[in-house]
């Protein structure tokens, strides 16, 4: 990796250094923006009702504005104060597979911006079950943004020394932890729509889901 004047910062998933968590959550709540470890792949970090920091990500990105971000929540009960509706399917699909590789497409809380869920009303949330994930979202106040950590129309990245140097000249630090999985995204489902409907297949099967939506 190329020397930058960032900081990196190596956080042992399963005994991640408390110091330097809160000074991670420190930057966050201030407007930066950080490169970070998912369960697939690493991503762009920002916290999501700051607007500054959430146009931030799309300067850095070079993103559409018309694509809205994801978000990491640190548990179910930060997932739904972003939220302004929590129906009975979120209770129980959050229930069966959070921490995991689901997420939902639920409608916003008004505190979130705009951009953050692209002018739809919508956003969508997981508890990630990355243990770095959830800490870093928890010191964030809670939420996260969770988009791929790559320029827009390159690839996700697995491998923290296959970033894009022009991606972390603008960030401002990254969490470092090893090569990642990859692998499928997580399964995205609206539960805005009734019935509920797949936005995205992923890792999570759709029949497994449609069992716990008909119950």
């Amino acid at each position: 990796m190329a020397k930058l004047d960032i900081p990196f910062w190596r956080v042992a998933p399963q005994d991640p250094d408390p110091d330097i968590l809160r000074r991670i959550g420190t930057l966050l709540r201030e407007g930066g923006v950080i490169v970070y470890p998912t369960e697939t792949f690493y991503g762009l970090g920002a916290v999501p009702s700051l607007d500054d920091a959430v146009r931030r990500v799309f300067h850095i990105k070079g993103r559409a504005g018309a694509k809205a971000l994801p978000l990491i929540a640190a548990d179910t009960g930060a997932a739904r104060r972003a939220v302004s509706g929590w129906p009975p399917e979120a209770d129980r699909l959050s229930r069966a597979f959070w921490p995991g590789p689901l997420t939902l497409v639920l409608p916003s809380a008004s505190f979130l911006p705009l951009a953050v869920h692209a002018r739809t009303g919508k956003i969508a949330v997981r508890v990630s079950s990355h243990p770095i994930a959830r800490a870093l979202a928890a010191a964030a106040g809670g939420l996260l943004v969770s988009t791929s950590a790559n320029l827009a129309g390159e690839p996700a990245c697995t491998d923290p020394e296959e970033v894009s140097e022009t991606l972390l000249a603008r960030v401002d630090g990254m969490v470092l932890s090893g090569r990642l999985p990859g692998g499928l995204p997580s399964t995205i489902v609206d539960l805005c729509s009734q019935p509920p409907e797949l936005v995205r297949a992923g890792c999570l099967p759709w029949e497994r889901i449609r069992e716990f939506l008909r119950s």
